[in-house]
């Protein structure tokens, strides 16, 4: 047994508790939580979301095996299954049963077997070497206990010539407008939080995790670690969000 400590929001908690403390997290929002993206985002998400899968590009006349982790409900994974031709097949694997509920829910039938959804965690994904085309992981690595094991599954899992895409958030570095999102991420977002979903400790802990995740440069030296090669990121909205992007050659 480990006595390692690690992050929970500003909280040093041991490194075994940090994901049920997580897996909580996602339980109490589940249901509301692409209701509350559009709201903290004024609607932005959808427009990061539209450039990281078009960043992939996803092919529209070959067989696409795709693996969307931390996507629990769908967002990424229906836009990839829309961006790409009728031989893509996404599996969604998140770590939240609640989360995967919600996704399962709102595919219903309109993908049929080109879609699956899988509970599992990303530091030991039961999925074979080399199987993916492509792996994407989209506001879900901060929230992951130890980011560089969860690194090197997704390079075990990705065939040679795969992708490695992960959207986060990262870091404001425009004077003032840094100062204004601070001030709205930690005195709005919360209060936000308690008024749609009824709780406001999710949303301050979503906050402050953002705040302790490595900024671009260190985060993609993390990347190439885990053995991806190309590494790149890419911010967007002034640093609000990045772009990392990694091949398994």
């Amino acid at each position: 047994m480990t006595d390692e400590n690690t992050h929970f929001g500003f909280q040093s908690v041991p490194l075994g508790e940090k994901q049920d403390r997580v897996n909580e997290v996602f339980r109490s929002v589940a249901s509301r939580y692409d209701l509350m993206n559009d709201l903290m985002s004024a609607g932005l998400h959808r427009l990061w979301k539209g450039d990281f899968v078009s960043t992939l590009r996803p092919p529209k006349d070959r067989p696409f095996r795709h693996l969307d982790v931390a996507g629990g409900t769908g967002d990424i994974a229906f836009r990839i299954l829309e961006a790409g031709g009728p031989q893509t097949k996404v599996t969604v694997l998140d770590i939240n049963g609640e989360m995967l509920k919600v996704g399962a829910e709102r595919a219903g039938d309109r993908y049929g077997d080109r879609i699956d959804f899988v509970e599992a965690n990303a530091e030991e994904l039961p999925l074979e070497s080399s199987t993916y085309d492509a792996y994407t992981i989209a506001f879900g690595i901060r929230n992951v206990p130890r980011i560089d094991a969860a690194l090197r599954e997704a390079h075990r899992v990705l065939k040679p010539g795969g992708r490695f895409l992960c959207l986060e958030f990262s870091k404001v570095d425009v004077p003032l407008i840094d100062k204004i999102y601070d001030a709205y991420s930690f005195n709005v977002i919360p209060r936000m939080g308690q008024m749609v979903t009824g709780d406001a400790e999710s949303y301050q802990y979503l906050v402050e995790s953002i705040r302790k995740f490595p900024p671009p440069a260190a985060f993609a030296r993390m990347i190439e670690e885990a053995g991806f090669k190309r590494v790149t990121y890419r911010p967007l909205s002034a640093g609000v969000v990045a772009i990392h992007s990694g091949w398994k050659i």
